[in-house]
């Protein structure tokens, strides 16, 4: 196996990566809440950790991807701290909560598919592991490091960080944190502000509810990960992942939680990429700049002058290194979308070039470039997952491929073995690990058209109460894997199996 060197985010360096079991690797990435549709700032993260898994692979190792869903909702640390959002949403829909749970992680991966991305050896839901928590929180209790209050029960920072470098990942200092918390609901049960919730006692109001020890409640946010990791992975694990916006409070409280529990850190390699940001600002509600997936592959934002096709999004995502800041613009996507048809159409160049076994008549020192720049995909990928230089490499070799074709360059310039190496590079990196697919012409945009059409079909039926035409048209959709669901709004969405 090749050395491969990633950048360690708990200790702020590059490291030699070395797995806890020869030959296996355990990987975590905390994946969505499914009380809304996934938006482009998600697609970072995901596409990221894909590429990681792909080259993990292809390295030789036997990857255990574990890929959580928090479909319990949670309470926001930085919020108002009885919210949920599933409970919330579900009331604003008028539907049950696990019927917008369903709704939106098939939504989640309908997205996932489109990118391309492997899926993860695990999906493991925060609602189906509410026992695993509860045996968890108990736990750090009897060990004296959580209190119960009211039904609630809240982790003591305070005496964790006598103990342990409690604010190392996130690189804040406790006393700052004690500072800087806002007044928030609850905050007069706890020992300390500083203190986060493992358990929260559900107030009337509250949907999503269950049995436990200290009385009806649900679990919070921070707990779910360190139980279904531990449970999947092992209490040490090789890598966990996310976007930099977790690193506090979600993985430092993780950190805390898991290291009472076991007796243990329970990470060895801490990975997250960076922000997707619009004019400077972090995609989110609060800046009402959230582009939806569906947006963005139809186009239909206010934001966007066309729609994108998702391997569109992908190369412009994996054209920057993962842990700098990737800036939205419509003229980044465009000129995304002409690099990515350039390369392509370079690696079917290539696939057409009748292989030459002349290697005598060969230029040695394009050669030796050739061998440079495919050499470099592997260096590259393995200096922290740098798709941005591989993409580059796979560039440089792009003009001698053309040149062959336009004759430019002697077609028996090139030995065999040199041109079975860019071809192997190309399929191996632009495919394999990369990811990546051939554009379809408009074939997403003329698809959602032509449903628009039969949707508006079916809604001329409906008014004028020609129910059997109505039926039939979503019947044979739904044969054809198209499952049309009719809003609380009268609005009509799709969504293709």
């Amino acid at each position: 196996m090749s050395t491969l060197y990633l950048y360690n985010s708990y200790n702020r360096q590059k490291e030699e990566f070395v797995p806890i079991t020869p030959g296996h690797v355990g990987l975590y990435v905390c994946g969505p809440t499914v009380s809304g549709e996934s938006h482009l700032g998600h697609a970072r993260p995901y596409i990221t950790f894909d590429v990681v898994n792909r080259y993990l692979q292809h390295l030789g190792y036997k990857v255990r991807y574990v890929r959580n869903i928090t479909d319990a909702g949670h309470f926001e640390e930085e919020g108002r701290e009885a919210e949920d959002k599933v409970a919330k949403k579900a009331l604003l829909e008028m539907l049950e909560p696990m019927e917008l749970v369903h709704k939106y992680t098939s939504l989640y991966h309908w997205g996932m598919r489109k990118f391309n991305n492997l899926e993860p050896s695990i999906e493991p839901t925060a609602t189906g592991h509410i026992i695993e928590q509860i045996n968890m929180i108990e736990d750090i209790i009897a060990k004296g490091f959580a209190y119960e209050v009211n039904g609630s029960v809240y982790f003591d920072v305070k005496k964790y960080a006598a103990q342990y470098p409690y604010g190392k990942l996130s690189g804040r200092v406790i006393d700052d944190l004690l500072e800087t918390t806002r007044e928030l609901e609850g905050q007069e049960e706890k020992r300390d502000r500083a203190d986060f919730a493992l358990w929260k006692k559900a107030p009337p109001e509250h949907i999503m509810r269950w049995k436990s020890p200290w009385g009806e409640g649900f679990p919070g946010w921070h707990i779910e990960c360190s139980a279904m990791s531990s449970k999947y992975l092992g209490q040490r694990f090789d890598i966990h992942g996310g976007g930099m916006d977790l690193q506090f409070p979600h993985h430092e409280s993780e950190i805390a939680q898991s290291t009472i529990a076991h007796g243990c850190a329970p990470v060895n390699y801490w990975i997250h990429n960076n922000m997707i940001t619009i004019d400077g600002k972090k995609m989110g509600k609060a800046y009402n700049n959230v582009i939806k997936l569906t947006e963005l592959f139809s186009g239909d934002h206010p934001m966007l002058e066309q729609a994108y096709h998702p391997m569109v999004i992908r190369f412009y995502i994996l054209q920057t290194h993962y842990r700098s800041t990737l800036d939205f613009s419509n003229d980044a996507l465009k000129a995304s979308e002409k690099a990515l048809r350039r390369l392509w159409e370079a690696y079917e160049v290539l696939q057409k070039l009748p292989l030459t076994d002349n290697a005598s008549a060969s230029d040695a020192e394009l050669e030796q470039k050739i061998l440079d720049f495919c050499q470099a995909c592997a260096d590259d990928m393995n200096d922290d997952f740098n798709t941005a230089k591989v993409i580059a490499n796979l560039f440089e070799l792009a003009p001698v491929i053309n040149g062959i074709k336009g004759g430019q360059i002697r077609a028996d310039a090139i030995s065999q073995s040199a041109q079975q190496l860019m071809l192997d590079t190309f399929h191996t990196y632009l495919e394999s690990i990369l990811g990546l697919q051939p554009l379809q012409q408009n074939d997403d945009s003329k698809l959602d058209s032509v449903l628009q059409l039969v949707i508006e079909m079916r809604r001329e039926a409906r008014a004028r109460k020609d129910y059997a035409a109505s039926d039939k048209i979503r019947d044979m959709l739904a044969a054809a894997g198209i499952q049309l669901k009719d809003e609380k709004d009268g609005a009509v969405s799709y969504s293709i199996d």
